[in-house]
């Protein structure tokens, strides 16, 4: 598909999100066709493109904000594309085609690339707009943290999935004491088996984390700052700093102001196109075939795809792949991967070595191996995964599966 002529020289390329789903949309866009367009990248916060995965390493002290640009604001000049940092879009005009920023700035597109990305959840209990609390999202966030550990003792993060535990640890590695809430009754529910996700938990308070689990989170206390949180059983904890990181929400409403097809988010076909064929999506803001997205892996998928197109060389179509979770929470490896809860026709595969922090669970169906869950020794992870995909009958291994690859291949010799 050739791009329209313009009333410039160059069709240009408008690009409403400057994170990490929109701008590795243009690297790759960049490689297949350099010259095509003039593009123009509207971002909110003003900086430049930062690795957001990396935002708990600099909050707890082991990385700082330049450590983990992605693109510097020289990157974009060096690649002739003009960069609105600070400056987010808030309405498009579809008929005539332009996008207009916060500050007033209209810009015409031939092409326009959303990647809004999602908006934290902030629980709307009484108390929520207090000051101290706040999300953990992007740089602003944590410089609020950090500056809340130096004047500050009592944080109180709500949601115990990988991104509160994340916070929990480098708000604790800042000094302050440190209680998470989960609404669950085990840990990382959606990545860990509950004997996996006892063993985190009995390991993360061996550091000094404190854990409230099954616990619902009623009002958090405070006439401007907060200084507690009440429960639903009416206990209450101190509280100078509140972390909610119980979920996301994908960012539709620009789009959906536009006129676009919304549903849980931005609907887009196979390749990345919104139902207006010169408007394109990508990322966590996108819903595929009824799923959204929040890894990296897929979204990197989705900016190869959308580049394609946008390139003119569209053949290519996005297909959704199983995904696998390798996590290293505060110095514990985790992984897990398919259907790890297992059903009536399933039977588990369990290794427990208390002595070394090594618990494993393999699920198996009709002699095939779909589900896995590896805390402390994940090196076999790939190769698990590998099987759970490949859907290879592993009866014959069945013996020697726990004990990995290595033992696997040696029996077959």
């Amino acid at each position: 598909m050739t791009p329209p002529v313009s009333s410039h020289a160059k069709p240009r390329l408008v690009v409403v999100g400057n994170g990490m789903a929109g701008m590795r949309t243009v690297e790759e866009l960049l490689k297949l066709a350099p010259d095509l367009y003039d593009i123009t990248v509207f971002g909110a916060e003003p900086h430049g493109n930062y690795n957001r995965i990396l935002l708990s390493p600099v909050l707890a002290g082991e990385k700082t904000v330049d450590d983990i640009m992605l693109n510097t604001r020289a990157w974009y000049g060096q690649h002739g594309i003009e960069l609105l940092a600070g400056d987010p879009v808030v309405a498009i005009d579809r008929p005539r085609r332009l996008v207009r920023s916060a500050s007033g700035k209209e810009v015409r597109y031939d092409r326009l690339l959303l990647a809004t990305g999602s908006k934290p959840f902030i629980i709307p209990v009484p108390g929520h707009t207090l000051d101290g609390v706040i999300a953990f999202r992007d740089i602003q966030d944590v410089e609020t943290m950090l500056h809340a550990a130096r004047n500050h003792r009592h944080a109180v993060v709500i949601g115990g999935g990988l991104l509160g535990l994340e916070a929990a640890n480098g708000l604790m590695r800042q000094g302050m004491d440190v209680t998470v809430v989960h609404l669950a009754d085990s840990l990382m529910e959606r990545q860990l088996d509950k004997p996996a996700a006892e063993l985190l938990k009995a390991a993360l308070e061996r550091k000094g984390l404190r854990f409230l689990l099954s616990a619902q989170t009623a009002a958090v206390l405070g006439s401007e700052r907060v200084t507690g949180v009440l429960f639903k059983d009416g206990t209450q904890i101190p509280a100078d700093l509140v972390v909610m990181t119980a979920g996301v929400r994908p960012n539709i409403e620009l789009a959906a102001s536009a006129g676009l097809r919304c549903e849980r988010a931005i609907v887009v076909d196979d390749t990345l196109q919104t139902f207006d064929p010169r408007i394109y999506a990508v990322g966590e803001c996108v819903q595929h075939r009824q799923a959204t997205f929040g890894l990296v892996a897929p979204i990197w998928d989705q900016a190869r795809v959308c580049a394609a197109h946008l390139a003119g060389a569209g053949h290519r179509r996005y297909v959704q792949q199983a995904t696998a979770t390798k996590l290293k929470v505060t110095g514990v490896d985790l992984y897990s991967a398919g259907d790890f809860i297992g059903g009536d026709n399933s039977e588990d595969l369990v290794l427990r070595d208390p002595r070394r922090g090594v618990y494993k669970r393999l699920v198996l169906q009709g002699g095939r191996l779909v589900g896995a869950v590896l805390y402390g020794d994940v090196q076999d992870g790939p190769w698990y995964f590998d099987l759970i995909q490949t859907g290879q009958p592993v009866a014959a291994l069945r013996q020697r599966l726990l004990f990995g690859k290595a033992q696997c291949e040696a029996l077959a010799a």
